[in-house]
């Protein structure tokens, strides 16, 4: 898992969050695999909610097509 540190997490805009409230960042094709790994697995966990997961996966794959082109 890629690991940002407080400095650079408090530095991310707000725009490179998945979710409301800073919760997960997805600056990067890394950190958005990554988001998709956890929440799948913490709506699996019951951590989140349908709604949350689908907006984490829009916002993440959006990134990743990003980071393809």
């Amino acid at each position: 898992m890629s690991k940002l540190t407080a400095d650079q997490r408090n530095a991310l805009p707000d725009e490179a969050f998945a979710l409301p409230g800073r919760r997960y960042p997805i600056p990067d094709a890394t950190h958005a695999r990554d988001a998709l790994a956890r929440a799948s697995e913490m709506l699996h966990n019951g951590h989140l909610t349908q709604e949350e997961y689908d907006t984490i996966h829009q916002k993440a794959e959006n990134v990743l097509r990003r980071e393809r082109l």
